[in-house]
């Protein structure tokens, strides 16, 4: 019986000791190990908050250590560094001729900080203008109002005219005013300089002839040839002004030394526009103790209730000068000439100051519109 054969055989396998591969494939199954975030994640992201409000926290602790650029720079003078309520000291320094520039804004920064508790009002300085000595007073005055703060004063080597003048924005508080064992203070007085130089003019031939509504416009220019009666009427109507600015002296300084105004004899003995030194200030009455700034910070932090321990005293410098400012210094010839015609018209403008009288009253004129 024969065999059929297939019509289409399989062809053979060449390998036939290879066997195939299996249809389906195995699958690896690769287990994670659980990560130390996954565990603690939670804990993780509660201590990140907390360090991120700590953080927060140190840095305005760690910025009220210093200002903001273009204002006053705070800067530590004594007592406690980490302290955060404050003593802020500020300095009246030189002669007092514009009242908004660097005084203005210490009083503005301490008046807005308020972690400051005290102030201690540092002057050294022999007076200035009528109005600028009237406008710090008022404002140090309004500041320890307005935020009621303890205001004690420390006189430098000298704290006369208008810097006693602000002086006595202190008050009637009882043992405020301390001044250092050299210090010459008082000269409690109003004076206008005038200069004649009418005579000069004629020597070389040039006349005032200058065109006003009125006689008393041209009051106390110094070219103008007065006669006898002129030149009386003159100081008559000045003396007015004077007399009326030196009543306001007398004013601020009764308010201040409430003993003196008691005593009509001991306080017209102070008001002749004398400088006294610290020792005969204590015998008269102007000043309560004699004594450094640093007793004047602890009688500040004594009002203030607290103890030094827990104070930081701090003052304010200057701002440091920008590029900028050093290069709008370099002063063009068109500008020196502006500045001299300047300093031209205001010595011809009677002004009324509190001012030591041994103070060089000829300089004061290019010093108007300064500040120091």
């Amino acid at each position: 019986m024969s065999a059929e054969i297939p019509e289409n055989p399989a062809p053979a396998d060449p390998n036939p000791a290879v066997s195939k591969p299996s249809s389906t494939m195995p699958q690896i199954i690769v287990q994670q190990q659980q990560s130390a975030f996954g565990r603690y994640g939670k804990l993780l992201l509660v201590l990140l908050g907390v360090a991120v409000l700590s953080i927060i926290g140190l840095s305005a602790s760690y910025q009220s250590y210093f200002s903001p650029p273009g204002g006053p720079q705070e800067k530590y003078h004594s007592l406690d560094k980490r302290a955060k309520e404050k003593i802020a000291i500020i300095s009246v320094e030189g002669t007092i001729v514009a009242g908004d520039g660097f005084i203005k804004q210490q009083i503005d920064m301490a008046s807005k900080d308020e972690q400051v508790v005290a102030i201690v009002l540092r002057i050294n300085s022999p007076g200035g203008t009528v109005t600028g000595s009237d406008f710090l007073y008022h404002h140090v005055k309004e500041l320890a109002k307005e935020r009621n703060l303890p205001l004690v004063v420390s006189m430098g080597s000298i704290c006369a005219s208008g810097g006693y003048y602000i002086a006595m924005a202190v008050g009637d508080q009882e043992n405020v005013v301390f001044a250092e064992p050299s210090t010459w203070t008082g000269s409690i007085g109003v004076v206008i300089p005038h200069y004649d130089f009418s005579g000069m003019l004629t020597r070389y031939d040039v006349k005032d002839d200058s065109i006003a509504s009125h006689k008393y416009k041209l009051m106390g220019s110094p070219t103008r040839v007065l006669s006898d009666e002129e030149r009386a009427e003159q100081r008559q109507l000045l003396q007015v002004l004077v007399d009326q600015s030196f009543e306001r002296f007398q004013e601020i300084v009764r308010n201040g030394r409430p003993k003196l105004e008691e005593d009509q004899a001991a306080f017209d003995a102070i008001a002749t526009g004398q400088i006294f030194t610290a020792s005969q200030a204590l015998e008269h009455g102007l000043i309560d103790q004699i004594g450094f700034i640093e007793d004047a910070i602890e009688r500040a932090a004594e009002l203030a209730q607290r103890n030094l321990d827990d104070l930081r005293c701090v003052k304010y410098d200057q701002p440091p000068a920008t590029i900028g400012s050093l290069l709008s210094a370099k002063s063009s010839r068109r500008e020196s000439l502006a500045l001299d015609l300047r300093s031209l018209f205001e010595l011809a403008t009677p002004r009324a100051y509190y001012l030591c009288a041994g103070y060089p009253h000829h300089l004061l004129p290019s010093l108007v519109g300064s500040d120091r």
